[in-house]
């Protein structure tokens, strides 16, 4: 994996069955790595210690800003699908293929949106009622509506696909 700081590119490769242990732009390097809680690490290389905070992850972008010592840096990383895109010239954005699908079953008792919509982030897509209770179903990232998989008045069943989007 490449991690890019500060414009910095970093060669990472983990070594498998060796706990701490990777190989840094050619170079070997081990760490002890102590996690007291989710999103937070106390790191010892050599004789320094870091407290390193995941403040926040960017799934698309691929970027994880990440506090160290109380110092924030923004981290990309790329995978080798990723190099190779650059490499072939074709690092545009892709276009993703996003399915929203039900959270519980239930019956769908509206759809708001119809193939071609564009719909926002949090925009209201389908009514699904579960348990006499009405419950919105609602964008999960910007996008276009591809395909509506579901009829007012369907059944459906918890992680049945509802929509496709594309981002």
């Amino acid at each position: 994996m490449k991690a890019i700081v500060n414009k910095r590119d970093f060669n990472i490769i983990e070594k498998t069955g060796q706990p701490g242990s990777f190989e840094v732009n050619g170079k070997n390097i081990t760490i002890d790595i102590i996690s007291p809680e989710k999103n937070v690490m106390h790191i010892l290389f050599g004789s320094r210690s870091y407290r390193v905070h995941i403040i926040q992850y960017n799934e698309e972008q691929r970027i994880v800003t990440v506090g160290v010592n109380g110092c924030n840096y923004d981290v990309k990383l790329k995978n080798e699908s990723d190099e190779l895109l650059e490499r072939l010239g074709l690092s545009a954005k892709v276009h993703k293929a996003a399915v929203v699908k039900a959270p519980m079953p239930g019956k769908v008792i509206d759809i708001m949106v119809k193939a071609g919509d564009r719909v926002n982030k949090n925009d209201s897509m389908i009514v699904l009622e579960a348990m006499k209770m009405e419950n919105l179903i609602k964008a999960q990232s910007d996008g276009i509506v591809k395909q509506i998989h579901v009829t007012k008045g369907m059944a459906v069943e918890k992680n049945q696909e509802l929509v496709t989007m594309e981002n």
